[in-house]
């Protein structure tokens, strides 16, 4: 499961479904496995306004990824340099910065993988067990129905 993917996941038991606690879900005994995808700018560009800030930031620093920027790179006026790597000629410092910080995001939302583990409600304690990459979200019957309003 890519980190980018938990960014968009609420508790489905449906008493959660008005609680703020429901989200982010909360890794536990995660297992990381990394992998190589090409880094692609456009994309990080236009998937950053959909992500909410702050619960990213809760699940980076759960998942021991602490250099995470307090502020949401901004979107308003993205440079891409689409030439190989090896020529890209960074003339300054702040776009070097810059350019850091994409290339990290890229490999924490998109390369990172939890392959093994579980993520917990903050509200019910509900445990999604994640084996081999896929999150189990199926749930007991008992866990889909509201309780009745007495």
């Amino acid at each position: 499961m890519k980190i980018l993917t938990v960014n968009f996941l609420t508790c489905a038991v449906k008493a959660c479904k008005t609680s703020p606690l429901s989200f982010p879900l909360h890794f536990e005994d995660a297992e990381l496995e990394q992998s190589d995808i090409e880094y692609n700018p456009s994309f990080l560009w236009n998937i950053l306004p959909r992500i909410d800030w702050e619960a990213f930031k809760v699940t980076a620093n759960e998942l021991g990824f602490t250099t995470v920027p307090n502020d949401k790179p901004t979107t308003s006026s993205p440079t891409f340099d689409l030439s190989p790597p090896d020529t890209v000629d960074t003339t300054s410092e702040s776009e070097a910065s810059h350019d850091k910080v994409m290339r990290d995001l890229h490999t924490l939302l998109l390369e990172t993988e939890v392959r093994e583990g579980k993520m917990v409600c903050g509200n019910c304690g509900h445990e999604y067990k994640i084996k081999e990459g896929i999150a189990n979200f199926l749930l007991p019957s008992h866990l889909g129905e509201l309780s009745p309003v007495l």
